[in-house]
């Protein structure tokens, strides 16, 4: 892979925005600096990347060797993949804009789904990678192939802390107190969410059970 790969891509274009994804993985401070604050980055960019991710995760459950994962097609659901990428990414996302507003962090809403988005690209590309690899190596080669996928997951991580510590301007340690929080945050919302959920659908079941007697009586 060349180095020009890994130089900064000029502003404007969606291709310019994609390639900049690669800049960021390895020059993760400069890069998420720029992504928000000189524009290198593009929304078009963030959801093709989220796109993307949701695709490797269908790939990786459908594709990978059955030696290091069981895939069961009957209970294979795409929509529901991609639910598991998507819903944690937005709560992510208003999780950490809602509490860092008040922490006097500097970075909106959008700035912070578009640059944990391009933080997910160590993950999309050393996934795919592996589960092509998976397909090529033995039981007793797994190591290799379980280390690789804990390195994207660990990479991507520390590409999210780099993000938010440069678009929020804050220290490591505020940073990681904010992140800390957020993923409180993450959990309350999720557990309102659950609760309201639960609330509508005992409202549905109560109205149908009205109109089931209803219709039973004018029977």
């Amino acid at each position: 892979m060349s180095a020009k790969m890994f130089e900064p891509a000029g502003r404007g274009g969606l291709l310019n925005s994609l390639r900049y994804s690669l800049y960021v993985c390895v020059h993760p401070l400069d890069g998420f600096w720029d992504l928000t604050h000189e524009k290198r980055g593009s929304l078009g960019a963030a959801h093709i990347i989220v796109a993307a991710t949701v695709a490797v995760q269908i790939f990786k459950t459908t594709m990978t060797s059955f030696l290091f994962w069981s895939f069961h097609a009957e209970y294979f659901n795409a929509a529901m993949m991609g639910l598991q990428v998507i819903v944690p990414l937005l709560l992510w996302t208003v999780a950490n804009w809602s509490l860092t507003t008040l922490m006097d962090g500097k970075g909106h809403l959008r700035e912070i789904y578009m640059a944990t988005s391009y933080a997910l690209t160590p993950y999309c590309l050393i996934t795919a990678a592996m589960v092509l690899f998976s397909r090529i190596i033995t039981i007793e080669e797994g190591a290799v192939y379980q280390v690789f996928n804990t390195f994207a997951v660990v990479w991507t991580a520390v590409l999210i802390m780099a993000a938010m510590m440069m678009i929020h301007d804050y220290s490591p340690g505020k940073m990681l107190f904010s992140s800390f929080l957020s993923i409180v945050g993450m959990g309350v919302m999720l557990f309102i969410f659950l609760i309201f959920f639960m609330l509508i659908s005992d409202c549905f079941a109560y109205v149908v059970s009205v109109v089931k007697e209803i219709l039973y009586r004018m029977d």
